[in-house]
């Protein structure tokens, strides 16, 4: 799955900086953040945008609002400028509306990836059973359940640490989560009920994986954004096994890229799935839908 921008996953406008209070030293020295709020963000900046880091200011405000001292505020800039992914920093993304806990060594959910979300209501607006497969963080799964309602929401990641998130995420949901690989961690009573099946599959092509920005390169799991050889192993594994485990009428979603959606659409259709391909400009999103006939 491509990275995101910095701040393509969190919105500026949903969080306000909090007054820093008096500066206080740390064992290593004294705070290089001072007291006033304005003059704390302007060295917020400085720091960041020396890192390197295009959306200086607004990553500014996201931690100061998270921090709740300046000597805070100072070491979550800091593991910024040395490229930790922003979400990791400040420990939530938004995404499709909600703040989405985002753990260390977890898969950053994507903005593009609303898109999925979108078309999986569009697909299915009354789904009972929802699936989050490949779930990181359980973003998707947490954003269909809050749109649908009442559902069973079931998460699924080969990750431990990602497992563990999703838990959190859709906890409140009355969700559950499973570790282990595609449909094996899945309980075997959802075969021919799951309504939804969201699938974000990693399908960056495992020779492009080191063209990753570094943010996503060295601190996401490697088995969220290698899709194999050219990107589609994991998809094509999905395709093959979903009918089984759709209801009647029931949708398996993955998200592609415009390169790949032609093999894509290709695999689904040879796993007899009713298939279509949904695109956002705007978004550079592309969405494989594959729809189980009744």
């Amino acid at each position: 799955m491509p990275p995101r921008s910095p701040a393509s996953s969190s919105s500026p406008a949903s969080s306000s900086p909090r007054s820093s209070g008096s500066s206080r030293s740390s064992p290593d020295g004294p705070s290089p953040f001072p007291a006033s709020p304005s003059s704390s963000r302007d060295a917020l900046v400085a720091v960041l945008r020396g890192a390197g880091c295009v959306f200086a200011e607004e990553e500014a405000e996201l931690i100061l609002g998270a921090a709740r001292t300046p000597d805070e505020a100072a070491a979550m800039a800091a593991r910024r400028a040395a490229g930790l992914p922003l979400e990791h920093v400040v420990g939530w993304a938004e995404f499709h509306g909600l703040r989405i806990t985002v753990e260390p060594g977890v898969f950053v959910p994507r903005r593009r990836t609303e898109f999925l979300v979108d078309q999986a209501l569009a697909a299915v607006p009354h789904a009972c059973v929802v699936v989050d497969l490949c779930c990181g963080s359980g973003a998707v799964g947490a954003a269909l359940a809050v749109s649908l309602g009442q559902v069973e929401l079931h998460a699924a990641d080969i990750d431990a640490a990602a497992v563990s998130c999703a838990r959190r995420n859709i906890a409140e949901h009355g969700g559950h989560a499973y570790a282990g690989d595609l449909f094996a961690a899945l309980p075997g009573r959802l075969r021919g009920r799951i309504d939804i099946l969201a699938a974000n599959v990693p399908y960056v092509p495992t020779g492009e994986v080191p063209l990753l920005p570094a943010e996503a390169r060295d601190h996401e799991p490697l088995t969220a954004l290698d899709g194999g050889g050219d990107g589609l192993d994991v998809l094509r594994r999905v395709a093959a096994e979903a009918p089984g485990w759709l209801a009647p009428g029931g949708c398996v979603l993955v998200e592609t890229s415009e390169r790949q959606a032609p093999a894509a659409v290709e695999a689904f259709t040879r796993g007899g799935l009713t298939v279509r391909l949904a695109e956002d400009e705007e978004l550079y999103a592309h969405v494989v839908v594959g729809t189980r006939v009744r």
